[in-house]
């Protein structure tokens, strides 16, 4: 019995490594067709004491289409999709289009920084990011990526994804501006693969809004 007892103690069962929690999350992406989440945005800046803290809600579908907003009600919009970006400011009734069938690869990798918590695979996820550090932490598992395109890198130096090593669910995003501010999104109610009656990636400005486009090609003088 106490020979039993004492097998039993060291029959305890090893905690995965996180190359193989990194891999896991990985692989539940696999079949991710859409998401939606409740977040609530923590913003550090240098100029303030105390962080500035706003909810917001996310939804996504692959391969790049997106909705986020932020505040409640809403008061900035960001809608992706299939050949623009569309920036909405409700309470000014004002929006920024930006065209991305024609914009520049610069353009286009700092926009991927958006979809930095939804790779389809390793990788996807090794192709646009170094992977700097993987640290498994009280059931997180913390990735820290250094963005690979330099136009990227220079706004966002780092950024980093929390997943919990039991669920394999996105807890955390958290980016590391240039000028040393930080951003951070914490997750909840994240639904994978959800019914909508009507697509949240459908926008039009209506007809009172102002609209510009901050990317156009302005002509040239004379």
């Amino acid at each position: 019995m106490l020979l039993g007892l004492v097998l039993g103690q060291g029959a305890v069962l090893p905690a995965e490594n996180p190359e193989t929690l990194l891999n896991r999350w990985l692989a539940t992406h696999t079949n991710l067709q859409s998401l939606g989440a409740d977040f609530v945005q923590t913003r550090t800046l240098r100029s303030l004491t105390q962080p500035l803290t706003t909810p917001g809600r996310l939804w996504f579908a692959a391969p790049a289409s997106f909705r986020w907003e932020l505040g409640n009600p809403a008061q900035t919009i960001a809608v992706r999709q299939t050949h623009d970006l569309w920036v909405i400011y409700p309470v000014q009734k004002r929006a920024e289009r930006y065209e991305l069938q024609g914009a520049n690869s610069h353009w286009r990798e700092t926009l991927a920084l958006l979809e930095a918590g939804f790779p389809r695979s390793r990788a996807e996820l090794e192709a646009r990011y170094r992977i700097a550090s993987l640290t498994l932490t009280n059931e997180l598992l913390v990735v820290v990526l250094i963005p690979r395109h330099v136009a990227a890198r220079r706004l966002i130096p780092e950024l980093s994804l929390g997943v919990g090593a039991t669920d394999h669910r996105l807890r955390f995003t958290s980016l590391k501006m240039a000028d040393g501010s930080q951003m951070r999104q914490d997750y909840t109610n994240i639904v994978h693969n959800p019914a909508w009656t009507e697509s949240p990636f459908k926008w039009a400005p209506p007809a009172d809004y102002q609209v510009v486009e901050p990317l156009a090609r302005r002509p040239r003088g004379p």
